[in-house]
């Protein structure tokens, strides 16, 4: 065969390739998150002053620059805040050994300012990994931050060290804007975050 018609007939092909696999895109749906619900219109977070485990300020912008995993809860919490933490440590672990890039971080603010210095708090989130941020502060600041992005706290009447802290068990993506961009809702499966986590972040 001649050259040139080789060339025409070599351009042919590749033409109808790419139209394939064009057809293939637009006919077979991307990926969707199974769990996870996506917020059409993500807010910015508030403005707010709170302090992480070693006592540094940890502001707004702090959350910019990265994804992370926001989950509101207290260190005297019997079960569900425990359960959470290890259930998003093994997903982050997960995610790290599967090669995703980004993987968010976990951020673990607590309602519980009394009782949670952050001398507590970084103990407390050490016994679930060393990149866990563990932050809170003065209950004002805390409801700033509550209260715009739909966190329900409230410690019972009981009086005395024992009290507990009713909270929100939803666990929120924050995107690297500092823009609320998604909800994950309990119960909390590690199977759920690697699969939309993902999905959320290479479509957002």
């Amino acid at each position: 065969m001649e050259p040139k018609k080789l060339l025409i007939l070599i351009t042919a092909l590749v033409a109808i390739g790419m139209g394939a696999w064009l057809s293939y895109q637009l006919l077979v749906p991307a990926p969707a998150p199974k769990t996870a619900t996506i917020l059409p219109s993500p807010p910015d977070l508030p403005e707010f002053s709170l302090l992480d485990q070693v006592g540094r300020p940890f502001r707004r912008e702090d959350f910019a620059g990265q994804w992370s995993l926001a989950f509101f809860g207290f260190t005297h919490c019997p079960d569900i805040c425990p359960l959470t933490l290890q259930v998003l440590s093994g997903a982050h672990r997960t995610l790290v050994a599967a090669g995703q890039t980004p993987v968010p971080r976990i951020v673990f603010i607590s309602v519980d300012p009394d009782r949670d210095t952050p001398e507590v708090i970084g103990q407390y989130v050490g016994h679930f990994g060393a990149d866990i941020i563990g932050i809170s502060g003065s209950i004002d600041e805390l409801r700033k931050l509550t209260s715009a992005l739909g966190i329900f706290f409230q410690t019972s009447p009981q009086s005395g060290e024992n009290y507990s802290v009713d909270h929100s068990a939803a666990v929120l993506l924050i995107d690297p804007e500092g823009r609320f961009r998604a909800v994950f809702s309990a119960p909390h499966e590690i199977d759920k975050f690697v699969h939309d986590l993902p999905i959320i972040m290479k479509t957002l």
